[in-house]
Parts: C-alpha cells; sequence; structure tokens
C-alpha cells in the first residue's frame, strides 16, 4: 500500500518526506527518491539503506510534520499514548485499523480529517475480488473507482449530517517547486 501511494500522491505534486519499515524511518524534508525506496524493498532491505535522508527509530514516522499521514501496513500504530504526536492535515488509512478508537476522536477533536480503512485500502480487496470472480483488470479497476466514490460520497454525508466531520481548513498538498 505505501509504495502505491507513494507512487500516485508524487505523480500529482506530493513530496514524499518520511517512510518507514520495520527497521526503522528515514526523514528528508526536501524529498525522498521513491524509486530507490522501491528498489531497496524489492532487494529485502531496509527504506533506512537509502542514501537520502536521516535514519531514525521505527516509531519516529509519527513525529514527522506532514500534509498527508498514511499508515500503510501495521494496526495499533496511533493510540492514545502517541496520538498527540501527530501533526498532519489529512490521515489516510491504508493499514487495516491502524488507530484505535480513542486516538481517532482525539483527531476528529483536533480538527485533523481522517479517511478511514474501510475505503483508504478497499481497493486491495474489491480487485482480488473481482479477480476470483474471473473478471478482468480493467474492468476491476472501474468498479474500485466507482465503489470507492459512492461509498465516500455515503460516509462524507452521513458525517455531515451528524456534524463529526471537523476538518480544519489547510493545504493538504506540499507542491514540488
Amino acid at each position: 500500500m505505501g509504495r502505491h501511494a507513494a507512487r500516485f500522491l508524487a505523480t500529482r505534486g506530493a513530496i514524499l518526506v518520511a517512510a518507514c519499515d520495520t527497521a526503522g524511518t528515514v526523514v528528508n524534508r526536501n524529498g525522498l527518491d521513491i524509486a530507490e525506496l522501491i528498489r531497496l524493498k524489492d532487494q529485502g532491505r531496509s527504506v533506512c539503506d537509502s542514501a537520502g535522508g536521516e535514519k531514525l527509530g521505527r516509531d519516529a514516522v509519527i513525529d514527522i510534520e506532514c500534509d498527508i499521514w498514511i499508515p500503510a501496513a501495521r494496526p495499533d500504530v496511533v493510540r492514545e499514548d502517541n496520538v498527540q504526536r501527530l501533526n498532519a492535515g489529512l490521515v489516510l488509512q491504508g493499514a487495516n485499523i491502524p488507530f484505535t478508537a480513542a486516538a481517532e476522536r482525539t483527531l476528529a477533536q483536533k480538527g485533523v480529517l481522517v479517511v478511514p480503512d474501510f475505503i483508504a485500502n478497499a481497493g486491495g480487496v474489491i480487485c482480488a475480488a473481482m479477480e476470483i470472480c474471473g473478471r478482468h483488470a480493467g474492468r476491476g479497476v472501474a468498479a474500485i473507482g466507482e465503489k470507492i466514490r459512492v461509498n465516500t460520497e455515503a460516509v462524507l454525508a452521513e458525517a455531515k449530517e451528524r456534524g463529526v466531520l471537523r476538518a480544519r481548513p489547510r493545504s493538504i498538498w506540499r507542491r514540488a517547486g
């Protein structure tokens, strides 16, 4: 999930400033080389083997100020004991259940927009279901776009109706240049 999100956002002008894996976190405020990180991971190595950034501990990724934060692998990454360290305007939950319920409430109170895992990482499940049914990959991609759009609209409408959508106005993109 992490590599795909990084590539996708980079094509739209976002800059990847930090990445982590089980060995640690690599940070570069000017931007990390996504292709290099992918090559390292394909070789079975750590993102911390990158020549282009500062190496920190695994959980230090929570402390990196950014516009978009994507937990993409582990559950329960953000909890009551560390949620105050997270400094992002938008969170896309790429992992399954990466936040505790209390951490999500804290972020809502701070005005951080959190896109839940059942929307942000649903594409893989939808595509796998389409493949199991024998559908062509192109149809799977079309189904992903439609289902996620419909589900996102439904969640946003429900959140607005309940008054739980309180994202602070802030740019969610850091554009190159």
